[in-house]
C-alpha cells in the first residue's frame, strides 16, 4: 500500500486552492492501491492559504511566520495515516515544504530550488518508507 499526495490525486489542497493531478497516482488510488494525504490539511490550514517554504531547517510563511512546528505536527499525523495502511512507498508532490524529495524550494519565495526534503518525507524516509516524487514514477 502506498501514501499519496493528495494534490497528485487531484485533490485541490494546494496553498493556491489547485492540483496537481497525476494519472499514474489517480490510478493508483482508483485501484485501492493508494492513499491520499495531504499533512498541511490535516494540520488545520486553510485552502488557499500563505505559501510556506523551508529556509535554514525550518518553515516559514512568504510573510515570515515561523511554521516549522505545525508542519511537524502534521506530518507526525500523517505518518500515523501511513503506518495505519502498512504503507511502504510514498509518492509525494516534488518541491514542496511538506512533500519534497531530493529537492525544494529554498525559501526565498524565488522559484529557486536546493537539495532537501520536505518535514512529511524526511518522516516517512526516517521510518523507512521509500519516497517517490511524481517525477520518478
Amino acid at each position: 500500500m502506498k501514501i499519496v499526495s493528495a494534490c497528485l490525486a487531484g485533490v485541490k489542497c494546494r496553498w493556491n486552492g489547485e492540483a496537481r493531478p497525476c494519472q499514474k497516482v489517480i490510478e493508483l488510488v482508483e485501484q485501492n492501491e493508494a492513499v491520499p494525504v495531504c499533512p498541511e490539511l490535516l494540520g488545520g490550514l486553510t485552502i488557499p492559504r500563505i505559501p510556506a517554504e523551508q529556509r535554514n531547517g525550518r518553515v516559514f510563511t512568504k510573510d515570515g511566520k515561523d511554521v516549522t512546528q505545525q508542519f511537524e505536527r502534521w506530518a507526525e499525523e500523517a505518518l500515523k495515516i501511513a503506518k495505519l495502511i502498512n504503507c511502504n512507498e510514498a509518492i509525494v508532490k516534488s518541491k514542496s515544504p511538506s512533500c519534497g524529495c531530493g529537492k525544494i524550494y529554498d525559501g526565498t519565495f524565488s522559484g529557486k530550488l536546493v537539495y532537501g526534503d520536505g518535514v512529511f518525507t524526511k518522516l516517512l524516509k526516517k521510518n523507512n518508507i521509500k519516497v517517490f516524487t511524481e517525477d520518478e514514477i
